[in-house]
């Protein structure tokens, strides 16, 4: 059967299918395509493991670690994998949404000939797409990717977040926040409308308060102004102040620091409010281009004491911006050594040196904080990073 035909009778059956359904679906399009099986994988919150989806008749598989297999290789790198060996071998392939990596598939059956790894590649995506989807309507998918009971706190804030990565071809924006099952006040956004793309990040004081409750409240109120503002085409500092009304009207005593930021994709314009945060950084060929200024405004709930000031700087084409909070650069070892801006900005460096993607790149710098005060984080570590690769649209100029 041709790819055509075989994702046309995955969609039609989908329509009707529950999470539980798609591994026999994916092993349906699998034989469609010439192949024995295909086996769903999942990556867990924390991103170390990759958890396989089976239905009753599935081939015998077990949860599989990121770091140091094949089937990691695929996840990190985002493109698919085959070694073959004596003539077999099965072709691994990243489950993508977008640019958002929900796994991988693996395609049982020996090896595939390379003029036809596209084939399965669309079916991969065809699947990453339904787990989304799936997952709005049970709870089959999050049961699979969790590995530990989910704090309510953290479950409160989870569900606000946006997905880790996000790419229009010219830019690029990955996060990600530490703990999974027990978060504190972190939280971050994002928005790409036309051609600025709007990032948020929030740190809001009270980590451990009722199990976290407040801070996580407090978040919350913050995100959800940003976007109410942010969706009512409000400029920065109106932002703020929005920002800053709402959560003090709830909470005159609550305190929360944050990082408020468009980056205009036609010119690299970028310009920022850093509400008492620690400061970005702009990382160009190898070194830190630019230290941001910070504070430029007072945290959230003080907003009405000091106007908010706006900087501004030109990035360049293939800069890299990293924003954190001080979770990372506080987090400290063992023997209480802070881990520190230093250390932060080589392990970056190091790490975009290797040329890895940018999802891959942030789930490495936070794994390395939580190795480095030996994975018991004394507060959230959230990171926030973009690659501006080009001016919008000049890669079809």
């Amino acid at each position: 059967m041709g790819e055509q035909a075989a994702l046309g009778g995955v969609l039609r059956g989908s329509h009707h299918a529950r999470p539980e359904d798609l591994p026999l679906l994916a092993r349906r399009m699998a034989r469609d395509l010439g192949a024995s099986d295909m086996v769903l994988y999942l990556v867990d919150h924390q991103q170390r493991e990759l958890l396989p989806m089976l239905a009753a008749d599935s081939p015998p598989r077990a949860t599989t670690a990121i770091d140091g297999t094949v089937a990691g290789r695929a996840f990190s790198l985002m493109r698919p994998v085959q070694p073959v060996a004596d003539g077999a071998g099965s072709l691994w392939l990243p489950l993508l949404d977008g640019m958002e990596r929900m796994g991988v598939a693996e395609v049982i059956g020996g090896p595939v000939p390379e003029h036809r790894v596209a084939e399965f590649e669309a079916a991969a995506a065809l699947f990453a797409e339904l787990i989304v989807t799936r997952g709005h309507y049970s709870d089959s998918i999050e049961r699979v990717r969790r590995r530990a009971p989910m704090r309510l706190a953290a479950e409160m804030l989870r569900a606000t977040l946006p997905p880790l990565t996000f790419s229009t071809g010219d830019m690029m924006i990955s996060g990600i926040l530490e703990p999974c099952y027990d978060v504190g006040g972190d939280a971050f956004d994002y928005a790409v409308n036309g051609d600025i793309a709007h990032l948020a990040l929030f740190d809001a004081v009270g980590h451990g308060s009722q199990g976290g409750l407040r801070a996580v409240i407090l978040a919350s109120l913050a995100l959800a102004a940003y976007r109410n503002a942010r969706r009512a085409g409000s400029d920065l500092i109106d932002t703020y102040h929005h920002i800053d009304a709402a959560v003090r009207e709830h909470d005159k005593r609550g305190l929360i620091t944050g990082m408020l930021a468009e980056l205009d994709q036609r010119t690299g314009r970028l310009r920022v409010i850093s509400a008492g945060h620690p400061s970005g950084l702009v990382l160009r060929r190898g070194r830190v281009a630019t230290v941001l200024p910070t504070p430029t405004a007072l945290p959230v709930t003080l907003g009405d004491q000091r106007p908010p000031m706006v900087i501004e700087e030109a990035l360049e084409p293939g800069d890299h911006l990293l924003f954190y909070t001080d979770g990372i650069t506080e987090a400290r070892s063992v023997e209480g050594e802070p881990f520190g801006v230093d250390r932060l900005v080589d392990f970056a460096i190091r790490a975009l040196a290797d040329d890895l993607p940018l999802p891959e790149t942030a789930r490495r710098l936070v794994h390395a904080i939580l190795a480095y005060q030996d994975d018991r984080l004394q507060d959230d570590a959230t990171v926030l990073m973009v690659r501006w690769l080009r001016p919008s649209g000049a890669a079809g100029s």
